[in-house]
């Protein structure tokens, strides 16, 4: 298969909050990035509807509206965007080659990886039916949509044990489900959901089934895997909190990542382990996971990206 062969200065891998973030900045420093959107042009935020705490858009907005609104503002300043999903990478050597839809090579003088993450789900298809419209894999992003209303949560470790308990200060009552007779967060975290009086813990429970008029979640079904019982919930919003899966499978062997596959940067920057790769975004962020830090830390590897390439160009002599 006949490849082409093309060199950037700046080459950034992923399209969300961070990766549109990174293209302004690096765009603005006259570092002529060139942007790879994957698969998911825009990444997780054009699957959700509406959007209201980002910064500046008082009325909310949409998140595919919104991912177009940064796509424009990057494209305003000179990036160039382009569909396709990098296949590989060769960090050994410099300049860094990375091979994209499996046929063309690129090599680059600075790489900056804002592949994001993937909200792990059920997989039943009545959570991808109500998507957006009851269902959700973030309750700090959508939890306001459902304040003095009822809703269930399923997971049992410590991202679902603090999600249930931030519901808890929205919501009239918090269901969460989990599957075994015990939870796997941290005995802290267990006692701040056991001492909440509007949580009710279901032990021992699967869902079933998702439940809805068509237009909104209703309830959930769920089953107790000791008893064989089924029993329908009713609630209106059902949040899956069981984790996310970083985008990183391709970078395995060449960068630092912790044990569940997120990019480990050196703390108080987006550097990784590699000179002149550079992670930022839900890619590396397993705590907060939100679209505002997400383009807080694109800017910062814009600006890593930047001061590496001036001290390459201007080096300071010992």
């Amino acid at each position: 298969m006949s490849q082409e062969n093309e060199h950037v200065q700046c080459l950034i891998i992923g399209s969300g909050p961070a990766g549109y973030t990174a293209a302004i900045y690096a765009a603005r420093a006259d570092l002529k990035p060139v942007m790879y959107t994957g698969m998911q042009a825009g990444g997780q935020l054009t699957q959700t509807t509406d959007v209201e705490n980002f910064p500046g858009y008082p009325q909310g907005i949409m998140g595919p509206e919104m991912m177009e609104d940064f796509r424009k503002q990057a494209e305003r300043f000179g990036t160039d965007i382009r569909f396709g999903y990098v296949s590989s990478v060769d960090f050994s050597s410099t300049p860094h080659k990375i091979v994209v839809d499996e046929i063309k090579t690129i090599t680059a003088d600075t790489v900056i990886i804002a592949t994001g993450a993937t909200a792990k789900w059920l997989g039943l298809p009545s959570e991808q039916q109500y998507n957006g419209f009851g269902v959700s894999a973030c309750a700090v992003c959508d939890g306001f949509f459902f304040k003095g209303q009822d809703v269930a949560i399923v997971g049992a470790g410590d991202t679902a044990a603090e999600e249930a308990t931030y519901l808890a200060k929205l919501c009239k009552t918090v269901h969460l489900l989990v599957r075994r007779d015990e939870f796997r967060a941290s005995k802290a975290m267990v006692s701040r959901v056991l001492a909440t009086p509007n949580i009710v813990v279901h032990y021992n429970t699967e869902t079933q089934e998702i439940l809805g008029n068509g237009k909104n979640v209703t309830a959930v079904k769920v089953i107790n895997n000791k008893t064989g019982v089924e029993s329908d919930i009713a609630v209106e919003g059902f949040f899956v909190a069981i984790g996310h899966k970083p985008n990183t499978d391709i970078f395995k062997g060449q960068l630092d990542m912790d044990e569940t596959g997120y990019l480990t940067t050196k703390p108080g920057s987006t550097l990784t382990n590699i000179e002149g790769v550079f992670a930022c975004g839900d890619v590396q962020d397993m705590y907060y996971r939100q679209a505002v830090t997400a383009a807080g830390s694109g800017c910062m590897a814009a600006l890593d990206a930047e001061r590496y390439l001036a001290a390459k160009e201007h080096p300071v002599e010992a």
